[in-house]
């Protein structure tokens, strides 16, 4: 069987080790040695100056809206996985959704001025599938409307744009380390956030409020990430190179072999050094997915569709039209994409995607 995704496993001994590090400090959580270790080595490797890691990758969109949402309206995209939205309405807040751009499939940044209301308060925006929105023109829209803005960088991990972390933009950045992520914990996530004073309210908010164990800095709630999750990204982390290079063969291979004549797929925006988290295939119809998703399932082979459906048509929001993202959410394929995928099962699956095309 061949999944869409693939979690990484590092070699047993090496997690073994860091368990014992836990078992010898007798420490299992409210942030230990391997969790201040592990931000440490984030921090070098990602290129960023701060970093909170946290307990899912959910969690972190809670938290930032929290804080810069004040129960207003937000604008953000109908084109994310159903967290995005989850997180406004759980926090009392109004998505107002933007259409995405066709080629790019974020948020279409020159439709958002358009939504803006009194009641706006903040955009919500996710660089889909690890590609960077035009955060150029959403910092001039946000700073011309006094707006503040939250990435949802959920699948971005190692992404940069214009030779800067991707992480950098915006008022508060936020990630995955979901096990189906290039890099994992297991579960987990984590908050970034260049203001200082932002960054200490983002701090003790994941912290029950904290200040100390006896006194508080004001309301919060249980972000933190564990000693256990934490020595599984100490032993991912290290291959980071490995896991990388594996996938961008694998982009590589489906690039160079699939039948573009009858499919497309997503533009990265130029000056990006990508992460080749996931390969969206783009198909004519909702009836040709279905038939290349049953061509490829009847081989044990599972695609995800992903994301469908577009979150403008959920059932507890009150979302109108979005045709773009509506029509490309039909219409979109993810293929398996993993470090370790083999020649012959890619072959396998490029010929069954052709023929049934």
């Amino acid at each position: 069987m061949i999944t869409v995704t693939k979690t990484f496993f590092p070699p047993i001994e090496d997690y073994q080790f860091q368990l014992q590090r836990i078992w010898n400090n007798q420490w299992l959580t409210n942030r230990g040695a391997l969790v201040l270790e592990l931000e440490e080595k984030l921090k070098k490797h990602l290129s960023v100056s701060n970093i909170i890691i946290t307990n899912n990758g959910t969690i972190p969109l809670q938290i930032a809206l929290k804080l810069l949402g004040n129960c207003g309206e937000i604008i953000t995209t109908p084109f994310s996985y159903v967290a995005t939205t989850a997180a406004i309405v759980w926090e009392n807040c109004t998505p107002i959704f933007v259409d995405i751009h066709p080629e790019y499939l974020t948020i279409d940044e020159t439709k958002i001025e358009a939504a803006i209301s009194d009641k706006t308060t903040a955009i919500l925006a996710t660089h889909v599938f690890g590609n960077p929105c035009n955060v150029e023109a959403i910092e001039a829209i946000a700073k011309k409307h006094n707006l503040k803005v939250i990435y949802d960088a959920a699948h971005a991990f190692g992404v940069t744009y214009n030779n800067q972390s991707i992480f950098d933009y915006g008022d508060v950045s936020t990630c995955s380390f979901h096990a189906t992520k290039l890099f994992h914990t297991g579960e987990g996530g984590a908050l970034f956030c260049r203001d200082a004073s932002l960054q200490h309210q983002l701090f003790y908010s994941h912290n029950f409020g904290h200040n100390g164990p006896l006194d508080f800095y004001g309301l919060g709630i249980n972000g933190k990430i564990s000693e256990l999750q934490a020595a599984m990204g100490l032993t991912v982390l290290p291959y980071m190179d490995i896991i990388l290079k594996g996938r961008e063969e694998v982009f590589n291979y489906y690039n160079t072999n699939l039948n573009f004549s009858k499919l497309k797929t997503i533009k990265i925006r130029e000056n990006t050094m990508w992460n080749y988290s996931y390969y969206p295939l783009i198909l004519q119809s909702e009836e040709v997915l279905l038939g290349v998703q049953k061509a490829l399932n009847e081989q044990q082979i599972f695609p995800r569709r992903y994301f469908y459906p577009s979150l403008n048509t959920i059932n507890y929001v009150f979302g109108t039209l979005m045709p773009m993202s509506e029509s490309i959410s039909s219409r979109v394929l993810c293929l398996p994409l993993y470090e370790n995928l083999s020649i012959e099962h890619l072959n396998k699956i490029v010929v069954i995607i052709n023929k049934a095309l």
